[in-house]
């Protein structure tokens, strides 16, 4: 009884229940004609299930998006083809797109009669507010007979991954935050790509080596000036991220976490477009040993779509990868937690002399529930490590504190 409920619809199991109840009162009140009905009634949902369960077509299932790769927020659009590739027509059926929970409610759709070797395309949409690698299917379908007494149940194989890409903010660039690429670790992080050097003269800007100043020209202009040696070069940078769970707080797409990952992606495409060589540093990064290497903005992005707060990649293995390019010079940009003075006393300790170290430290706090400590400490001890630092709090837009940080000078708030 059970699996025959399971094959009937409402419809049908109406019709076979009434069925037995007319034969039986047929049999008792001796009416035939009662009788004969009530075994017409029964006998219509059972051969309609079978008929359901016995018909069967394949079919080929196709999926396409548009764009591949989304921001959150933004729109993806689906075409879903059907390719009957039997010898007969389909009938028609109810498909129903099974999703990841966070691009939505489920398309739901009639697709008509499909003749042998023809394609039927549909086309959803899809948005989600949660970056990550979604996955798009399988494709669930109920066919049901003509009269609606019985349907059928089938999964049909396939799936395809949409990549939601976390959020970049645009940031001002009104000062270049370290234009000044460093000290005697000059040579070390810009990126020569051909010719000989070509001594130029420019304004100083924080960051530069005080033995560059060109005096003569200084006395001439009443401003600072330094020496450059200008070539076809890209500066280099570090963006480092804190993947600590403890560091955090809050959870889902309000989480400390999620602001950091998105500030991330903000800094290092800012930075990209702005010609520098950018380095990410993260659990993902580390653990894969693409620390190392620079990566363009779209190689950025798609690693910090699957970012997460983890601790197998521990803050020592994070701290040696950025210590490393570090040591080469270069610009920092650290994005970190609040959890254990000595891992911000290891982070102030990554900037070298005569580079810019910019830090936006979470007062993760104020994003939910966390161990994590008050966010004034740890920002007062990069501060006195020669860093720019500024607090960051939950509803502060990146934008902003990207604006307040590059404003700040070394050792204060502003």
């Amino acid at each position: 009884m059970r699996a025959l409920r399971s094959v009937l619809t409402t419809r049908g199991m109406a019709f076979f229940l009434s069925g037995i109840l007319l034969f039986l009162a047929g049999v008792v009140l001796g009416f035939r004609d009662i009788t004969r009905f009530g075994v017409l009634l029964v006998a219509l949902p059972l051969i309609s299930s079978v008929l359901v369960r016995t018909r069967k077509t394949r079919m080929r299932i196709e999926r396409h998006t548009h764009p591949e790769r989304i921001s959150v927020g933004q729109d993806a659009h689906v075409t879903l083809s059907f390719e009957n590739v039997s010898t007969s027509t389909t009938p028609l059926f109810l498909a129903e797109e099974r999703l990841d929970y966070v691009l939505g409610d489920r398309p739901r759709f009639v697709v008509g009669r499909i003749p042998p070797g023809r394609v039927r395309a549909i086309d959803y949409a899809v948005r989600s507010h949660l970056r990550g690698r979604h996955h798009l299917g399988p494709l669930g379908v109920q066919v049901q007979d003509p009269f609606g007494l019985a349907n059928r149940h089938a999964v049909l194989p396939g799936t395809a991954e949409l990549v939601v890409l976390p959020a970049v903010h645009p940031l001002s660039s009104n000062r270049q935050p370290s234009a000044g690429v460093g000290s005697e670790g000059e040579q070390a992080h810009l990126i020569a790509l051909h010719g000989e050097d070509d001594v130029t003269i420019r304004e100083y800007r924080d960051g530069d080596d005080l033995r560059r100043i060109h005096w003569p020209a200084t006395a001439r202009t009443g401003d600072l000036m330094v020496r450059q040696e200008d070539r076809p070069a890209q500066r280099r940078a570090v963006v480092l991220l804190d993947p600590r769970p403890s560091a955090h707080g809050g959870s889902g797409a309000s989480s400390s976490f999620e602001w950091a990952v998105t500030a991330a992606a903000s800094v290092a495409v800012h930075l990209c477009e702005s010609g520098y060589a950018v380095h990410l540093v993260c659990a993902e990064t580390v653990e894969t040993t693409r620390a190392a290497e620079t990566m363009t903005a779209d190689e950025i992005l798609d690693v910090l779509a699957v970012a997460a707060p983890r601790d197998d990649t521990g803050e020592d293995e994070i701290l040696r990868a950025a210590q490393a390019l570090a040591a080469a010079g270069g610009f920092l940009v650290a994005i970190v937690g609040t959890h254990g003075r000595d891992v911000t006393s290891r982070v102030a300790s990554l900037r070298r002399p005569g580079t810019t170290g910019l830090a936006l430290v979470l007062e993760a706090r104020t994003f939910g529930p966390t161990d994590a400590d008050e966010a004034e400490p740890h920002v007062d001890s990069l501060r006195l490590a020669g860093w720019r630092a500024v607090a960051v709090q939950r509803d502060e837009d990146v934008a902003h504190a990207w604006a307040v940080l590059t404003a700040a000078t070394v050792g204060g708030s502003r």
